[in-house]
């Protein structure tokens, strides 16, 4: 019997140093590798929130906002009037959302397209911002895609074309 309480001990001692957890600390081997870094044109690190208007059609306005990781600017369009004139403008379906990332600041414009029967569908166009400058923007999107009957892209038809997009800055209000 006097043999047994040593050997239980050993037994008791070797159980509960195996069952405890060593807390080891990382090392290189077991961390998260960084994220890769973000990669966009010089000045597009600032927030791109505003006011703008496009170059070659002013009548098409831009709201812009920005939360230092994506831009997402809402699509206005001015109404014109009977008499040739124009109204304030007002917000469409129509919207460009960009993700500052590793590749880009690189996104796509949301808007809403018809099929031939003339069906409203929703639309995607690939779309990134090339730069940006104290003027404005300049975005490098895609122009238009051709969508079949089920709202599902065309499997026909001329491959898409990137065309160059520059939106200028309205200047801040004068306020009263």
């Amino acid at each position: 019997m006097h043999r047994a309480l040593p050997s239980f001990a050993l037994g008791f001692s070797v159980v509960w140093l195996t069952a405890c957890h060593a807390t080891v600390p990382p090392t290189l081997e077991t961390r998260a590798p960084p994220p890769p870094p973000v990669r966009v044109p010089p000045g597009c690190e600032s927030s791109q929130a505003g006011e703008y208007h496009h170059a070659d059609n002013p009548a098409f306005r831009y709201h812009g906002e920005d939360d230092g990781g994506t831009l997402s600017l809402t699509v206005l369009r001015a109404r014109t009037t009977e008499d040739g004139g124009t109204e304030p403008p007002e917000s469409s379906a129509s919207s460009i959302v960009l993700q500052r990332t590793p590749e880009g600041f690189v996104g796509e414009t949301r808007a809403t397209g018809f099929t031939g029967s003339g069906a409203p569908c929703p639309v995607t166009f690939p779309t990134e911002l090339v730069a940006c400058e104290d003027a404005g923007l300049t975005l490098r999107a895609v122009a238009s895609t051709s969508i079949d009957e089920g709202c599902q892209p065309s499997r026909s038809g001329p491959p898409p074309v990137r065309l160059k997009q520059v939106l200028l800055r309205d200047p801040p209000d004068a306020g009263p």
